[in-house]
């Protein structure tokens, strides 16, 4: 694929950008290629709509979603600030 450089974004536009990819929990880079395929005509509302429409029966989750499962899948895998299963019977808590 190829690589295009962008100069001299103004610091609004920036800001915006930054504020997308915050609320999607994309990377910079993913939230300008959204916006950049939103302003081809590549992605429109409807187009988005449909898709998350299907992906909601699919049981895909959003993003944030997503995020907050891991989160909360790490904070059960410690307890007490140790790794509640390991290989290593002697840092393993999981009684025997």
């Amino acid at each position: 694929m190829p690589d295009i450089l962008v100069r001299h974004i103004d610091d609004a536009l920036a800001d915006r950008i930054k504020d997308i990819a915050r609320e999607h929990q994309w990377s910079i880079n993913e939230a300008i290629l959204f916006a950049l395929r939103r302003g081809a005509g590549l992605v429109t509302d409807d187009t988005r709509r449909e898709l998350h429409d299907i992906a909601m029966l699919s049981g895909t989750w959003e993003s944030s979603e997503a995020a907050a499962f891991r989160a909360a899948v790490e904070a059960f895998e410690r307890v007490a600030g140790k790794p509640l299963f390991s290989d290593d019977p002697l840092t393993s808590q999981v009684p025997k």
